[in-house]
């Protein structure tokens, strides 16, 4: 993993397009060789070379491969006509100034490009982080709650610890066990931070291998206490033979995460039938992985069917309306679909797919 972290920040730099450049110029050169090919053709293939180097998004080192490949005309392949004389080597000065001028413009353009690329990228990852941190700030009683369970445990047991040692003849088997719950207890509060620390933290997407129910369960344990808060049901359906993902598991927690929260809100008007959130995980069709989250709510009327993925549209008072939004190019960026599912059923039906690794 190290070695190929160290490949990835590698062609993050500036040696690594210029570096494949030269090895770009150096094969086409060799076939150029090969295929005894003219002056101009040679300049078309030199050309292929730059792009390679400028599709980095990177000028200067597209700009050296593009100063090695006119060396490479005026020296490799000489020109016998327009023929200019240039440190000793002969070149054509009509197919020279056209290449230089369609390599720069290229260039330029697919720098520009990459940049405008990367920029879009980081504002999707700063506005997904919002999203995320925005989400944690709801479940903030919840999570509270959460944490102070286990910490009051921690107290109770080791005020019993305390007592038992404290006897005329101390019961040390009592001891240990209160012990070995404070551990257990300890271990429960750190479980919470972790997840939480996990959610809101600001990282670089890092695709890899994962269990989806692992995924799913970790974001589940988050919300229990915002379940019971609601008097929400819970109906756990996780395939047993799920495959593994490739995906990011802190974006792919964000998804599911906001449909469960949408979820739990939108059955909380619901007071003449049991608040049921089922969440279901299996296989879909294909080589993808299917997660669906129900609800037993007021379900979506059919404006807000066909605007529920839009970008500012809300049906929750006081909300952004950019939550659904972002699962939806998280998960479109995970080569997935994020969608509504119709039924007949009281509530709404949210279903994502994910491709299985491979």
């Amino acid at each position: 993993m190290r070695e190929l972290r160290w490949l990835r920040e590698w062609r993050k730099g500036t040696t690594a397009p210029f570096v494949f450049g030269c090895i770009a110029l150096a094969v086409l050169t060799l076939i150029g060789a090969l295929f005894d090919v003219q002056h101009g053709a040679a300049a078309l293939l030199y050309l292929i070379a730059v792009v390679v180097a400028a599709l980095w998004g990177r000028f200067i080192p597209a700009l050296l491969v593009l100063l090695l490949a006119m060396l490479g005309l005026t020296y490799v392949f000489p020109s016998e006509f327009w023929t200019f004389q240039i440190l000793g080597g002969t070149t054509d000065v009509v197919a020279l100034i056209t290449f230089v001028a369609v390599a720069l413009l290229v260039t330029r353009l697919i720098a520009r490009t990459r940049r405008a690329a990367e920029a879009l990228r980081q504002a999707q990852a700063d506005l997904a982080h919002v999203s995320r941190v925005t989400t944690m700030g709801e479940l903030t009683t919840s999570i509270a709650h959460e944490v102070n369970q286990p910490l009051a445990g921690i107290v109770t047991n080791a005020g019993a610890c305390l007592r038992w040692l404290a006897g005329d003849t101390p019961n040390l088997q009592e001891a240990r066990e209160a012990a070995q719950r404070i551990i257990r207890d300890g271990n429960r509060a750190s479980e919470v931070v972790t997840r939480i620390r996990a959610l809101a933290t600001k990282a670089d997407t890092e695709k890899q291998p994962l269990d989806l129910n692992d995924a799913v369960q970790e974001v589940l344990a988050l919300t229990q206490a915002e379940l019971r808060r609601n008097a929400v049901i819970l109906r756990g359906e996780l395939a047993s033979d799920l495959p593994h993902v490739l995906g990011d598991r802190v974006q792919l927690q964000q998804v599911v995460l906001n449909l469960v929260m949408n979820g739990i809100e939108a059955m909380s008007a619901v007071r003449d039938r049991p608040r049921v959130l089922t969440i279901r995980t299996q296989r879909g069709e294909g080589d993808h992985v299917r997660v669906t989250v129900q609800d037993s709510g007021a379900g979506l009327d059919a404006t807000s069917e066909e605007n529920i993925f839009k970008a500012f549209y809300t049906t929750k008072r006081g909300g952004m309306g950019m939550g659904l939004s972002i699962s939806r190019t998280i998960v479109e960026n995970h080569g997935g679909r994020l969608s509504t599912v119709p039924g007949n059923e009281p509530g709404a039906t949210f279903q994502f797919t994910v491709p299985q690794h491979a």
